[in-house]
């Protein structure tokens, strides 16, 4: 049986272990989904594609960030941003559609589409950025 003091002494030895591991870098690329809550082809899009997305190879590559808000009007609106995406939304030059996808790396937006159809083709984007 441990003593009380043999406990805290291998408790801390486990916690210094544990703060030697590597830690997980973000990955370098960001795909942004932005939609509403009564947005009928983003609620498409999620039907059709997210499930698969959400279990591919290439979603584990990347940084999958959900902006959305409770009316599709609301999306481009600062509050439903994380406050580091908010100079990607200051860059954009459309701040309206939804579903619109991102492809952000560094900061700058590498790729932009707006409607379910361009979906295949940020897909093409992560694929061509991750190798």
């Amino acid at each position: 049986m441990l003593s009380r003091r043999s406990l805290l002494v291998t408790a801390a030895g486990l916690a210094g272990s544990a703060a030697a591991l590597p830690v997980r870098a973000a990955a370098p690329l960001q795909v942004v989904y932005v939609g509403g809550w009564d947005c009928e082809p983003c609620t498409l899009w999620k039907k059709r594609y997210k499930a698969d997305w959400l279990a591919s190879p290439d979603y584990r590559k990347v940084t999958w960030i959900e902006v959305e808000s409770p009316k599709l009007k609301e999306a481009y609106q600062p509050r439903y941003w994380p406050e580091d995406l908010k100079p990607v939304l200051d860059s954009l030059p459309k701040k309206s559609g939804t579903p619109r996808f991102l492809v952000v790396r560094d900061g700058k937006v590498i790729a932009n589409e707006f409607g379910v159809s361009t979906w295949l083709k940020i897909l093409d984007v992560v694929k061509k950025q991750t190798g």
